[in-house]
């Protein structure tokens, strides 16, 4: 049965999540159905989004619209506003994003500029076009997708870690703009997270300095931000102290050199 939160009172009754098929963004659209919220579920794999929906609807008694989609191309904005033109959004969750460890100039520059597409410029679509929904509606919450150690740059990983850097100041930018309409904005620095992308990135958590958290505690923290609008999320009290006692560029030191280790080894194995 639907039970109503204050939040969806506050904000709803629809919230949109992309990258929603699996991982932080499946639990993300899971918790949001907890609270009340109508849903719109938007990734490339459309099995995994009909899943995710009819299972929300059987258990939470709330609608949901899935919107097949890929958030690197130009037109893919257009996409979800033509599929979200006549629901009343109120949350927007945009988290589509992924990694690729790999050197700089070894990797071919059209993929990298279709991940710095998806990584980067999808949220500032998404930005202006549900932004200026919300800006309209004097109310709601967006919550931008990011990375931890983006900020202070990921050897191995420069790219994305641009683009999530860029995901990162436009968010606490748009934090303080958009607070003056009643919307709020935070940025969820996503920190080493038990979903497919560690294996992606060939690491497991026996080889990582510390132990990825759940999707669940992830995406529970950063909608208790969203919430308090706070500019702001690094879920997990260890992660919030090692970012604060841990310099930046010791921390790209470390990084870089457990990236270059999974690169090498990737080499020796002919993969």
């Amino acid at each position: 049965m639907k039970t109503s939160t204050v939040e969806s009172a506050k904000f709803g009754p629809w919230a949109l999540v992309t990258g929603a098929s699996s991982g932080i963004g499946a639990e993300f659209a899971r918790q949001l159905a907890l609270a009340g919220f109508n849903l719109v579920l938007a990734a490339r794999r459309k099995t995994l989004l009909d899943q995710l929906g009819q299972e929300l609807r059987q258990q939470l008694d709330i609608e949901t619209r899935t919107v097949v989609v890929d958030l690197s191309q130009s037109e893919a904005v257009e996409q979800l506003a033509e599929a979200t033109g006549t629901l009343d959004i109120g949350v927007v969750i945009s988290n589509a994003g992924t990694g690729q460890p790999t050197e700089f100039l070894k990797e071919p520059h059209g993929e990298r500029l279709d991940r710095f597409r998806l990584n980067a410029l999808s949220h500032l679509n998404m930005a202006h076009y549900f932004g200026a929904r919300l800006v309209q509606r004097a109310r709601g919450a967006l919550l931008f997708g990011g990375a931890m150690g983006a900020a202070h740059g990921i050897p191995f990983m420069a790219n994305d870690a641009g683009s999530k850097a860029f995901v990162q100041s436009l968010g606490e930018s748009l934090h303080v703009e958009f607070a003056r309409h009643g919307v709020h904005v935070t940025v969820l620095v996503v920190p080493p997270t038990d979903t497919a992308i560690i294996a992606k990135f060939g690491l497991s958590p026996a080889q990582m300095p510390m132990r990825p958290m759940s999707p669940r505690q992830c995406a529970s923290e950063a909608l208790r931000a969203l919430w308090k609008n706070q500019s702001l999320c690094l879920p997990g009290a260890s992660n919030r102290l090692m970012s604060a006692l841990v310099p930046g560029k010791l921390a790209r030191m470390m990084m870089g050199r457990m990236i270059e280790q999974v690169l090498s080894e990737r080499a020796r194995a002919g993969i």
